[in-house]
C-alpha cells in the first residue's frame, strides 16, 4: 500500500519512561509527529505506530474494523511495557478513544492519558445511520484537516470510510460502557470550537471515568486537530509536566 507523505511510524529510544502515541481515524503518524518528537526531545522512549489501514486510501481503511487499530496501539504499548519502567499513552481523537480503551484492559499498567479532543460518542444525527447505509454508501465527505492555524495540513483521507466508521461507532460504545475500569490519571484537552467531535465525548469521559481524576483543560485557539493547531505548544509542555508529576510519584 502506498503511504500518504510523512505517514511513516515513528520511534525513539529515551529513558525509562514510554509513551505510546495514537493518532486518529482516516489520520496519520504525521498529525502527532511534533507532539511525539517533544516527548521524545524530553528523554522519553517514545512508539508512534500507523494505525492499521491507515495512511493510503479510504478503501484501504473500509477493509479494516476497530479491534485491528486498538491491536497497533496494543503491541506498541507491550513493547514499552517490557522495556519501561511507567507507560503513559497519548491520544488525538479516536486515538484518544484507543488508549482509554488500553487503559481500561491494563488498568494496573498504564500510568496516566493524555487526552486531545477523544472521541466517544456524537450529536450527530445522521451519523447512526452508519452501519445501515454502508453496504451501498462506501463514503462520505472528508473529516480530516480541521485546523484553524493557516497552511497546515494532517495529511488525513480524502474520504470518510463508512465501513470502517460503523464499526469505530462500535468501539466508542464498548469505550464508553468500560470507562468505569480506568484508573490512570487523565489530562484532557478539549478545543472550544471542533468541528469534528462535539462536546459530548468530554462531558460522558467527565461523567463516567469514577475511578480516577479527570483534569480538563480548554483549547481556545484550535480547532479539532489541535496537535498541529495554534494551542499545540501548551499540549506539549502540559503533556510532559503531567507525566513529570505521575512518573515522579511512587509506583
Amino acid at each position: 500500500m502506498a503511504l500518504v507523505p510523512d505517514a511513516e511510524p515513528f520511534a525513539a529510544d529515551g529513558g525509562p519512561v514510554g509513551v505510546v502515541v495514537s493518532h486518529g481515524f482516516t489520520g496519520t503518524p504525521a498529525s502527532m509527529r511534533p507532539w511525539a518528537d517533544h516527548l521524545a526531545a524530553a528523554g522519553y522512549t517514545v512508539r508512534l505506530p500507523l494505525l492499521p489501514g491507515h495512511g493510503g486510501t479510504w478503501q484501504e481503511t473500509n477493509k479494516t474494523r476497530w479491534p485491528q487499530w486498538y491491536g497497533g496501539i496494543e503491541a506498541a504499548f507491550l513493547e514499552l511495557r517490557e522495556r519501561c519502567d511507567r507507560v503513559f499513552a497519548v491520544g488525538l481523537s479516536m486515538g484518544g478513544t484507543l488508549v482509554t480503551r488500553l487503559a481500561e484492559q491494563y488498568p494496573e499498567d498504564v500510568a496516566g492519558l493524555v487526552l486531545v479532543n477523544p472521541a466517544y460518542a456524537t450529536r450527530r444525527f445522521d451519523a447512526k445511520f452508519a452501519p445501515y447505509i454502508s453496504w451501498a454508501v462506501k463514503s462520505r465527505p472528508a473529516i480530516g484537516g480541521d485546523i484553524k492555524k493557516p497552511g497546515m495540513d494532517e495529511e488525513a483521507a480524502d474520504r470518510t470510510p463508512v465501513v470502517a466508521f460503523a464499526s469505530l461507532q462500535k468501539l466508542w460504545k464498548v469505550t464508553l460502557g468500560d470507562l468505569r475500569l480506568v484508573r490512570a490519571p487523565i489530562l484532557m484537552f478539549r478545543s472550544r470550537e471542533d468541528h469534528v467531535v462535539d462536546d459530548l465525548s468530554g462531558k460522558l469521559l467527565l461523567e463516567r471515568a469514577v475511578s480516577t481524576t479527570v483534569r480538563e483543560v480548554i483549547l481556545e485557539n484550535s480547532y479539532h486537530v489541535a496537535t498541529l493547531d495554534n494551542d499545540a505548544p501548551l499540549i506539549f509542555e502540559g503533556s510532559v509536566e503531567f507525566i513529570e508529576s505521575l512518573a515522579a510519584a511512587p509506583a
